[in-house]
């Protein structure tokens, strides 16, 4: 295995594209096959992966063709743990883009098969590779904000009409909702900054916009580049949506983790712009990431003052490579590493859980009035996640 990788790609849909950063990720690795059920799936393959690439209709048949020793699983996501846990099984080692599943229960299901058979398992949450992050993560290790006590998240997902709101995103069955589908990304970075898992969590938020669009459609053979415009605006004047239009346009999440740090999310996907905006706020004062790609900034205001828009120290964003296209590569080649060399991986398949579990239950109670829900533990011989990442922070320099 290590003189070349040979990976199929499962779904052909919008995250796809993966398979195209593969040969580029480890050395030797290819993408030999695909798998579709739909035949402009499989001609999608064909264009990405070129002529020469096996196309399948299932995993079935990519299983009794063989020669395949990783799969990238970029599947609408009711699908991602029934195939996580089938290739597992069969001794291919999984790659499963976020969210690991859409429940807590299947999440832990796919740990448990990946537990049992010994196959490498991996989750592309991503974000722990973006650029902005990595900074946040350096600032608090190196201790320039003492000790995190709180972080706020804000998402404004000014894309969100046209990126979840016209195919299966839209549709609770599918998706469960966009706290578990997009904001499993947030929920990873919050527990990746603050060392910590939520253990209580309280979510609120509506379908107050889209959900009055009456303009829908099916889209066969379509994905989200086709539809995706910046002239679809305004958001209530979208048309072509998802015939089912039940997850929440606007959401909000309260969390308690395991270390005593409180967290805040809040997801919109009507507002005009898109971007994350981060605030860590510790014991010896906070930051906050101005922009989240190349050219933005991370401030930190760690001496007392009115108001400053600047703060007291400012550490630059470098992501030439453009955000998620980086941070695609970066988490793939962690994969592969993995996989040829059992090299540790930045994060773990139970923090893919615990980001399922939290966005699933936040779900659950901002649907049935705001309830507090507490997360469940992980299954019985889950591997913890190393110590190192449960950090604080070490000693400033000027100490």
């Amino acid at each position: 295995m290590s003189a070349g990788l040979r990976v199929a790609v499962i779904g052909v849909g919008n995250r796809a594209a993966l398979g195209r950063l593969v040969p580029g990720s480890w050395p030797g690795a290819v993408v030999v096959a695909a798998v579709d059920p739909d035949p402009s799936g499989r001609d999608r393959a064909r264009a990405l992966f070129g002529p020469d690439v096996a196309v399948h209709p299932d995993v079935d048949a990519l299983l009794a063709a063989g020669g395949v020793d990783a799969a990238l699983v970029t599947t609408p996501d009711d699908t991602h743990a029934p195939l996580a846990i089938r290739l597992l099984r069969a001794g291919v080692a999984v790659f499963v883009d976020k969210p690991l599943a859409t429940t807590t229960a299947d999440a832990d299901a796919v740990l448990v098969a990946a537990q049992e058979t010994g196959t490498p398992l991996h989750v592309g949450h991503n974000l722990r590779h973006w650029a902005v992050v990595r900074v946040m993560r350096d600032a608090i290790a190196r201790g320039e904000i003492g000790e995190v006590k709180a972080i706020w998240v804000r998402h404004f997902v000014g894309n969100g009409g046209d990126y979840f709101f016209k195919d299966w995103h839209a549709d609770r069955r599918r998706s469960g909702s966009l706290l578990t589908q997009k904001a499993s990304h947030d929920i990873d970075v919050v527990h990746h900054l603050a060392g910590g898992y939520t253990t209580r969590v309280v979510g609120m938020g509506a379908l107050m916009v889209y959900g009055d669009v009456t303009d829908r459609r099916e889209r066969p053979g379509q994905i989200a580049p086709d539809w995706t415009s910046h002239a679809n605006w305004p958001p209530h004047a979208l048309t072509g949506l998802n015939p089912v239009v039940d997850v929440e346009d606007l959401s909000m999440l309260m969390m308690t983790l395991d270390n005593g740090v409180v967290a805040s999310y809040q997801q919109c996907h009507f507002t005009p712009d898109y971007w994350r905006s981060y605030t860590v706020i510790g014991t010896e004062g906070r930051l906050e990431n101005a922009g989240d790609t190349d050219g933005a900034v991370v401030r930190v205001w760690n001496r007392r003052l009115e108001w400053s828009p600047t703060g007291h120290v400012e550490h630059p964003v470098h992501d030439p490579a453009g955000g998620h296209l980086g941070a695609d590569a970066a988490v793939l080649a962690e994969f592969f590493a993995h996989v040829v060399d059992g090299a540790p991986t930045t994060g773990s398949p139970a923090d893919a859980r615990q980001a399922v579990a939290v966005g699933s239950l936040g779900a659950e109670s901002l649907r049935h009035g705001c309830v507090p829900l507490d997360v469940p533990p992980l299954p019985a011989g889950t591997p913890p996640p190393r110590r190192a990442d449960r950090h604080r922070p070490r000693e400033r320099a000027d100490d």
